[in-house]
């Protein structure tokens, strides 16, 4: 048994590795505001006293000491909307960045000697290589969010190197499924709902990317964990295939039982500033620690469809 401390635990993504931690038997500290993430996704864990929780700002203090002696620190938290950076960059460089070095700061004055950091694929900027690898170089990241992103990765790396740390680094593809609060199959949803004959899309419906279930996500990040000693490792996430925004909007408006809906294409090649219009990651790191992803871009939409329907 190990004692995990997860920040933003109580989120999507974070909700779902904890259920993974106390299925494995471990111990489980989520650190997290509430401001994104919910009481109701760890319910069980809480009633059950699996999981303690710590309703903290990571920006603020007290919640460091309860960290001591946690063999492995997960840092999920962070501001993921890339369309908000380009309005309040100052709020996501705090809360991607400051925060970033405030828990690497917790850990090496409580002695924790392992991180997991959840990364991004933007960080590739509009990448010439597609599939693209890990070692794909320069990072050119064209939103304020990408950016902080990779300057957490910069932290993270030196202090490992500095402070004899451990750290995996995962860029994450589009993960989606059960409990996601944002993105583009929540926003059809919302659309659909208030507006059942017309759907806005943003852009020219033509952008194209990776799309991956959230339960695959957390296989791939334990069986990196696992595997791969360190000291810094950097591991791309996502399925090996991609579909583009108008596939998904066709499936949300099937598993909604609509017809004749018009479709709105404000245009351009991309929807919003900071957006990458094509991503495709390679996992052939990955693949070489045995690990495949076993649901595709489209399967993985389908079923976040569902699971966003059915939880109303």
């Amino acid at each position: 048994m190990m004692f995990c401390v997860v920040t933003g635990g109580a989120g999507f993504i974070g909700s779902h590795l904890v259920d993974a931690l106390v299925a494995r038997g471990d111990r489980v500290l989520v650190i997290d505001d509430l401001r994104a993430g919910s009481r109701e996704n760890l319910a069980a864990h809480l009633e059950s006293g699996a999981v303690e929780l710590c309703v903290a700002d990571l920006l603020g203090d007290g919640w460091q000491e309860a960290c001591r002696g946690a063999d492995l620190l997960y840092h999920l938290a962070a501001d993921p909307d890339v369309r908000g950076s380009a309005r309040s960059p100052q709020a996501v460089f705090d809360n991607n960045v400051t925060a970033t070095e405030r828990v690497l700061e917790a850990m090496r004055t409580c002695g924790i000697p392992g991180l997991v950091f959840t990364s991004t694929s933007t960080v590739y900027g509009e990448a010439t290589t597609i599939p693209t690898p890990e070692n794909y170089a320069p990072l050119e990241p064209i939103s304020v969010y990408a950016a902080t992103k990779l300057a957490g990765e910069a932290l993270i790396s030196a202090y490992c190197a500095t402070y004899g740390m451990r750290a995996w680094v995962f860029r994450f593809a589009n993960i989606i499924g059960p409990r996601s609060g944002h993105g583009v199959i929540k926003d059809f949803i919302d659309k659909l709902r208030a507006d059942p004959g017309e759907l806005e899309i943003l852009g020219d419906g033509r952008q194209s990317k990776s799309y991956l279930d959230v339960r695959a996500c957390i296989g791939a990040m334990q069986c990196v964990v696992n595997a791969d000693p360190g000291p810094f490792a950097v591991y791309n996430i996502g399925s090996e295939d991609w579909v583009d925004v108008r596939t998904i909007a066709d499936t949300v408006v099937r598993e909604m039982g609509l017809e004749g809906v018009a479709y709105r294409f404000t245009g351009g090649d991309r929807g919003w500033v900071g957006d990458v219009p094509r991503m495709l990651l390679s996992v052939e790191k990955l693949r070489n620690l045995g690990w495949q992803p076993e649901i595709g871009s489209a399967a993985s939409v389908s079923a976040a469809v569902r699971a966003m329907l059915q939880s109303g």
